[in-house]
């Protein structure tokens, strides 16, 4: 058992009690630099006095963090609720990161300013929230003094729209659907004139209906920026506007950032940390990171995600409880769990939180597995390896065929937004492993329990009949009774192996070296299980599929075949990258 961990689940009270003790105003007007008059909810303590802030801007509905309004106002909070720009009661235009830094800047300073504040403004909230702190925290309006971004990313091409180069398709699909119904909603308010079309021949081409769901109108009218995320597949300048990681030094307030080892931005996550730890604007704010990594984030939440069952301490966090506790700390001085250790993470397999020092763990070691096969490593029938013993000879390469018209199905996984239709979080993988067009490496059974806590990289020797392919790689745990727990996965689009500012297409069967980021992870592999590397070409609907053509995959809509060989000989030593921590003495 972890000491401290009550601290995450310390009682608050309940909202029916909070209600007594509360005043709540509803539709405050909050007006832009521009005009544009946004709509927020406030809770504040009944009693007179001022208090800090907490702030969230969401794209999801205010109504929706009622709740956490009442409990933070119950505990000594005046907690502000907005629509952002274009969504649901706030008026202007919803184009996703455009205004969150005037917008936030703006918000922040008003906040700051009401009678019954003092002066400290914090923001919370994940997702797309998240990303309307970080975005207001790189204006640095003057009274921003702390932020708590929850799974959300640091660069809104390469970990929010694109990985690796690849489209993130089924995140951007129905993300995008999700926030079309209030776009649809506000569009029909604002065109029922019925004179607009009245001169309109024929009848069933009245505008309003015209618009057939999937068409290229309906996502210029709904979603025009997934249409924008499209024409630009590289990092160019209309992603570098937005991306955190180029403005971390503009950052200069002390964070919590809530990770998740399940969850689709876990690698900006993570980055968000590490990179204002070491470039933030000033000194107080690279020594106030801290770093929280639960399991699920937008893969679910309690004891149980997907598969899984993680035990009783994983059903304990409550997100609510964590901000309250690090605003408690950050602006009240309690000397909670926030005075010790800055960082602290769940490690799967034990099934228990620890506290450390820093992200990643400075003592885990970096432990490459070398690829091996003799016969073959398609499906789980083959004989592919995983070893410490680096190749000494001039072994077979592996070969596979990547149809398009035939991809790698998602299994589990990194997903959001729509988890009806494909679901999240740790699967058992074996139906993919029955695939010819997966190649499977295997340890042995380990004899004794092995941890691995960090990020996780793939070298990768490869080339292919095509002159673009993806590559894709997913860790997995074996349990003894075969279940194949997926850990975390990666791609890269061949084009984008050497930036992903300029592709660069390949050389039909020439040999290049892929680096492949698999994220990170922290899993305890028990005495019995197996480590594996899966490795394949699709991931699909997570990620578009390639057409292994020299077009934009993000437009073709004609593939072809293309045979995909992985190299593991002494030239080529692919080779899993992960990182073993020790047991503490």
């Amino acid at each position: 058992m972890v000491t401290g961990f009550a601290l995450w689940v310390a009682p608050i009270a309940a909202v029916s009690a909070a209600s007594n003790e509360v005043t709540v105003d509803r539709g405050v007007k909050v007006k832009m630099r521009d005009g544009a008059i946004l709509h927020a909810d406030v809770y504040r303590p009944k009693q007179a006095g001022r208090f800090p802030v907490l702030l969230e801007r969401t794209p999801y509905n205010k109504a929706g963090s009622v709740d956490f309004g009442y409990r933070a106002a119950a505990a000594g909070y005046v907690a502000i609720i907005q629509d952002v720009r274009g969504r649901y009661t706030s008026e202007g235009e919803w184009y996703p990161f455009m205004h969150e830094s005037e917008d936030g800047f703006d918000t922040v300073e008003w906040a700051a300013a009401l009678p019954y504040s003092n002066g400290k403004v914090g923001m919370w909230g994940g997702s797309y929230v998240g990303a309307t702190q970080m975005l207001a925290a790189i204006a640095h309006p003057p009274h921003l003094a702390g932020i708590c971004p929850e799974v959300t990313a640091s660069n809104y091409h390469s970990n929010w729209t694109y990985q690796g180069g690849a489209f993130e398709q089924w995140f951007n699909e129905s993300w995008t659907s999700g926030l079309a119904q209030d776009t649809l909603n506000r569009r029909v308010q604002n065109d029922t004139n019925a004179m607009v079309g009245a001169w309109k021949m024929p009848l069933s081409e009245y505008p309003l209906f015209n618009v057939q769901p999937g068409s290229i109108d309906s996502a210029k009218a709904l979603a025009p920026y997934y249409l924008d995320w499209l024409a630009h597949p590289s990092f160019d300048d209309y992603w570098k506007r937005w991306s955190i990681e180029d403005h971390e030094a503009e950052i200069a307030v002390p964070a919590l950032h809530i990770a998740a080892w399940y969850d689709i931005f876990l690698g900006g996550s993570l980055r968000n940390y590490e990179g204002i730890k070491h470039n933030g604007g000033t000194e107080a704010a690279r020594r106030g990171q801290h770093l929280l990594v639960v399991i699920g984030g937008h893969a679910g939440g309690g004891r149980k995600i997907g598969d899984v069952d993680f035990g009783s301490q994983a059903a304990e966090y409550d997100e609510s409880d964590a901000t309250l506790e690090w605003y408690d700390y950050l602006f009240k001085g309690v000397q909670n769990r926030f005075a010790r250790k800055p960082v602290r993470i769940f490690v799967m397999g034990t099934n228990e939180w620890r506290d450390e020092d820093d992200w990643p763990v400075a003592r885990a070691h970096s432990t490459k597995y070398f690829l091996h096969s003799s016969k073959g490593a398609n499906s789980e029938r083959g004989d592919g390896v995983l070893s410490r013993e680096a190749p000494s000879n001039s072994e077979a390469a592996d070969h596979y065929v990547y149809d398009p018209s035939h991809p790698v199905p998602t299994t589990g996984g990194p997903l959001c937004c729509d988890s009806k239709h494909l679901a999240p979080g740790p699967k058992d993988q074996r139906s993919v492993e029955t695939r010819e067009d997966v190649l499977i490496y295997t340890t042995t059974e380990f004899t004794r329990d092995i941890e691995v806590t960090g990020p996780v990289k793939l070298e990768l020797y490869a080339k292919s009949s095509a002159v673009d392919t993806d590559f894709t790689a997913k860790l997995v745990d074996v349990w003894p009774n075969g279940f194949a727990q997926n850990l975390t996965e990666g791609i890269i689009r061949a084009r984008y192996r050497n930036s992903q500012d300029t592709p660069e297409l390949m050389r039909p069967d020439q040999i290049y070296k892929f680096d492949i980021d698999l994220w990170s992870t922290s899993n305890v592999f028990r005495q019995g299980h197996r480590l594996r590397l899966e490795v394949s070409s699709s991931n699909f609907p997570r990620f578009d599929r390639n057409m292994n053509s020299s077009s934009a995959p993000e437009f073709e809509t004609r593939g072809a075949p293309a045979t995909n060989t992985i190299l593991h000989d002494r030239e080529h030593p692919s080779a899993l990258l992960v990182p073993v921590v020790e047991a503490k003495p």
